[in-house]
């Protein structure tokens, strides 16, 4: 089965090499692994600090762990964090964040670059967050007694790991040192194949996005032009957040009733893709033709006169947020529901489509009222002209959307109270 599972990775890259002249995520992936190990071992080196590795699927898996490594470099100030993507869409972003000392991508999980890796790297603890179930480099970890932990994690029944064929996978759970999840219902699984190393401690995106919102707001003039009203009542803002195409199809029909009744005429779209694509951003465009701006190429008048500011810049959407007066959020009517934890932690009610299953937040907030799932545009409309006529259930959803973020925090602490039981920064890996 290890040769399988090799092999299967093997095609996986052969694929992307083949795809990278038409696909540029592709291209990316190709050419950041492109004599990777050799520029690891060279930067790494010459520096004798002791390190921790952190590993991150892709940027929203690194929002999940940074109150985690940030809560780290705190505490062992002596340690460099080593910070790897899988995917281009983390590393190319948060390539240069300052909190980790080193970030790379990730080697492809073959039994030779496991041991490169970790002898370049030499972690004296590994964090994978959330997913991210590599053999290879958890087998290596295990070999030299390196502690490495899996935090954040969600399992559901329908995973490999609890299929009658899925002992393979069932041996790569039991590589870690302790998994800790987001449910008990993950923990009960884990257990139900005999997998002990678990525990509870919950999602530590609650800790980021509650941080996000008590903290200091950025001043954004563009958005302060825009969303500004010449009347005493403040504007209603929908903040679309990571919307796709399927998402904006969706969108358009009921946005351009809205704008054309007198009665909701007042409400301001701001619009974040989840990628940045001329076609994309057309497509946005041509929803209000005319009465839509992009940010790149907004000036504070040209926003306060504009009823769509689309925002055509990465990184700006956990402070688009701070603005809005509802949400909706995209991903749902495709491969799955986006981050709703960044929105609801400003207390803004939500709305999104019916691909939302594997999100547990996403199902407490529906459950509590705080959030709404739409099939269609004559829903997600009911859904608009409802927050838009009345305040109060709005200012109702808000605030139930703000106490459940708050609830929930707490996962990092939790967490890193727990790692004195295995990591120990005086020990030398053996």
């Amino acid at each position: 089965m290890s040769f399988l599972y090799t092999l299967a990775l093997q095609a996986y890259a052969l694929l992307l090499r083949l795809l990278s002249p038409f696909v540029p995520k592709a291209a990316q992936w190709t050419a950041g692994r492109r004599g990777l190990l050799t520029h690891i071992r060279q930067t790494l080196q010459p520096d004798a600090a002791p390190r921790v590795w952190f590993h991150c699927a892709s940027l929203g898996e690194f929002e999940q762990g940074r109150p985690l490594m940030e809560a780290f470099a705190q505490q062992y100030p002596t340690h460099k964090i080593v910070l790897t993507f899988f995917s281009p869409s983390g590393y190319e972003v948060r390539k240069n964040w300052p909190g980790a000392a080193y970030v790379f991508y990730l080697p492809l999980d073959t039994a030779a670059n496991a041991r490169a890796f970790v002898e370049a790297v030499q972690p004296q603890l590994a964090v994978f967050v959330k997913y991210e179930f590599w053999y290879h480099f958890l087998t290596v970890l295990n070999q030299r007694r390196i502690p490495t932990i899996c935090v954040s994690a969600i399992f559901r029944p329908q995973q490999a790991f609890f299929k009658p064929w899925g002992g393979f996978f069932r041996q790569i759970l039991g590589r870690f040192t302790h998994i800790f999840t987001q449910n008990e219902a993950s923990v009960q699984l884990l257990h139900s194949v005999e997998v002990t190393q678990a525990s509870i401690a919950g999602d530590t995106r609650f800790d980021t996005v509650v941080a996000t919102a008590a903290g200091p707001p950025k001043l954004l003039p563009l958005l302060e032009a825009f969303v500004a009203s010449d009347t005493a009542h403040k504007r209603p803002v929908l903040v679309v957040g990571s919307s796709w195409p399927e998402d904006i199809s969706v969108l358009a029909p009921a946005l351009q009733r809205l704008m054309s009744d007198a009665t909701t005429s007042g409400l301001r779209v701001i619009v974040a893709p989840h990628e940045l694509h001329e076609s994309g951003l057309q497509q946005i465009e041509a929803v209000l033709p005319g009465q839509t701006v992009r940010y790149s190429r907004a000036t504070p008048a040209t926003a306060a006169s504009a009823r769509l500011l689309l925002i055509d810049s990465i990184g700006l959407l956990r402070d688009l947020y701070r603005y809005g007066s509802f949400a909706y959020i995209g991903g749902a009517f495709g491969k799955g529901l986006h981050n709703t934890l960044e929105a609801a932690a400003f207390g803004l009610p939500l709305v999104f489509g019916p691909r939302y299953a594997k999100f547990q937040e996403a199902i407490d907030l529906i459950t509590l009222g705080g959030a709404h799932s739409v099939t269609d545009s004559a829903q997600l409309e009911t859904v608009l002209r409802s927050w838009l006529r009345a305040d109060q259930p709005r200012e109702a959803e808000s605030v139930t959307n703000r106490q459940y973020v708050i609830d929930h925090a707490g996962a990092t602490p939790k967490i890193m109270t727990a790692l004195s039981q295995w990591f120990h920064p005086e020990a030398v890996n053996s």
